[in-house]
């Protein structure tokens, strides 16, 4: 693959002096048709919807593949709509039937979207054998019957509320074509073998740029773009300085800077700030010797401070979360059951606990946001007699700290400040915290059976008020145990040109395909 002409490096100091002709009366900046330029903090590493790990290589996927169903902007409503399927009926609690649209190809030689193409993908994500990190999402699916070419019937082995929202038009619903998988081993990275969507990969450059162009073949309704360029700047600020340069249409940047745009805009822009299913907590190693004792894990949620850190990080635009379920849902609790710092209670815990000189490390990303908020848990938790020592990371090192597969180094980790991009399903965002994910995203290690029970409970569970107590009684247990300390959900912050109409999911990523372009 070539790299662009320029590195990063001159690419952003470029950036920043055009950024100074923003301020010149008269100068404009605006998306044309020709081209979607989106600014991405990450790279792709795999566009195998069965093994993506999402961020960027979701946005892709979205925009080369199809599902049966998809979801609309989260501002209204997420509700789902139909989109590969022409009909979808549910027969029972335990049964749909699809109906495929006509005129759906792969790429290549690979003929038609097929009945046994949706077959395959399903029950390829499903597969315990496959490993598929999006397994949970098919966890009750039996089999896909296929009546003929474009019609089958999903059949479940129980009721599966969340089929709706968390499997059909979400990671592990996009449809691959069964040939040309099997054709390429079984499984794929970032070369495709066949797609079908609105794009088709156009060129990548590894850390730079990854670049889609309308599929002339695509016969489904027609995206207001000739291309999309995802331009990959890591950095919150540089991209802000670029963004105002001119250089991006859409970009999502730090809470710390809404204040500064809203005082003073760049020309030809919007401020978007959206709810979102991303959640932030501090997750406690319950196998570490020094969080061992219940009570010492109880006076640091005692001595944890979700004003200031709500305030000082974020500038008082969330509220404090009381679990990972999403806020104004009938599924999220109103509060936590240790709402409010207490430092003598904190205190007086540690004393029993014989652990009053308590020093514990936080493990951080090394970006503006999340240091922010482990400088100020830091600097607070001292007044009960806590010493926090912040240990910040990179990315690529940061995302092993709690992984068992990594090596050793989770027996050494007492905190860690986490994010997960979640779903709009409960049991979405909390199936990471199930005893199966000890040691793989569960870096609490939190073990309860009774957390599983009521799990599965929650998925065959069609009442939505009981559904609403199941997961109460969940997010209730994981305080109680301990392991985690919640503070908030973060909305999705972004600057855009006044002209395009971004659709945004609850994962935070644009939907390039559906973003409107006015003229």
């Amino acid at each position: 693959m070539s790299k662009l002409e320029t590195t990063r490096r001159t690419f952003i100091q470029g950036a920043g002096i055009l950024a100074g002709l923003t301020a010149l009366p008269g100068v404009t900046w605006s998306a044309t048709k020709d081209v979607l330029k989106i600014r991405v903090e990450k790279d792709i590493a795999v566009l195998d919807p069965a093994y993506e790990t999402g961020m960027l290589e979701e946005a892709v996927i979205r925009s080369i593949f199809v599902s049966l169903i998809e979801l609309e902007d989260i501002r209204s409503g997420s509700n789902w709509k139909l989109a590969a399927a022409e009909s979808m009926d549910q027969i029972d609690a335990k049964t749909i039937r699809f109906k495929l649209r006509e005129g759906l190809n792969w790429t290549g030689e690979y003929g038609p979207v097929t009945a046994e193409d949706v077959k395959y993908s399903f029950e390829r994500v499903a597969d315990p054998e496959l490993k598929s990190p999006w397994a949970y999402q098919f966890e009750k699916l039996d089999h896909v019957e296929v009546i003929d070419e474009r019609t089958g019937i999903i059949h479940l082995k129980e009721p599966f509320a969340p089929l709706w929202l968390m499997s059909l038009p979400w990671y592990g619903g996009h449809i691959v074509c069964k040939a040309a998988v099997e054709k390429a081993g079984g499984k794929f990275n970032v070369e495709t073998p066949a797609t079908c969507g609105p794009f088709v990969v156009e060129k990548w450059q590894p850390k730079e740029k990854l670049i889609l162009v309308a599929n002339p073949d695509w016969t489904g309704p027609k995206p207001d773009f000739n291309k999309i360029e995802f331009i990959i700047v890591e950095d919150n600020e540089s991209a802000l300085l670029a963004y105002e340069a001119g250089a991006f249409d859409f970009s999502k940047i730090s809470i710390s800077a809404v204040p500064r745009i809203q005082k003073n805009p760049p020309a030809d822009t919007t401020l978007l700030m959206a709810q979102s299913s991303r959640y932030v907590w501090i997750s406690l190693n319950l196998d570490h010797p020094k969080l061992k004792d219940e009570r010492v894990r109880q006076a640091l949620q005692h001595a944890f401070d979700g004003d200031s850190v709500l305030a000082g990080a974020y500038n008082n635009l969330v509220e404090r979360s009381a679990g990972v379920v999403q806020p104004g849902t009938k599924s999220s609790r109103a509060e936590n059951k240790i709402n409010k710092v207490d430092y003598d209670k904190a205190r007086s815990l540690l004393d029993e606990a014989g652990a009053s000189d308590l020093m514990v490390k936080l493990s951080v990303l090394n970006t503006t946001t999340d240091m922010a908020i482990a400088q100020i848990v830091q600097a607070t938790m001292t007044q009960a007699g806590i010493t926090v020592e912040i240990e910040p990371y990179d990315e690529g090192v940061y995302w092993t700290l709690g992984d068992q597969a990594s090596g050793d180094g989770w027996k050494e980790q007492e905190m860690i400040l986490m994010a997960f991009n979640g779903g709009l399903d409960p049991a979405e965002n909390l199936t990471w915290f199930r005893p199966e994910q000890i040691g793989v995203w569960n870096w609490s290690r939190y073990n309860s059976p009774e957390f599983e029970s009521l799990y599965q409970q929650g998925l065959v569970e069609t009442d939505v008020e009981k559904r609403a107590t199941i997961y109460h009684k969940m997010e209730m247990m994981m305080e109680e145990s301990g392991g985690f300390i919640f503070i908030t959900h973060e909305p999705l912050v972004a600057v855009h040109r006044s002209n395009i109409a971004p659709v945004i999911l609850a994962d935070n990523q644009l939907v390039p395909a559906a973003t409107k372009l006015f003229t």
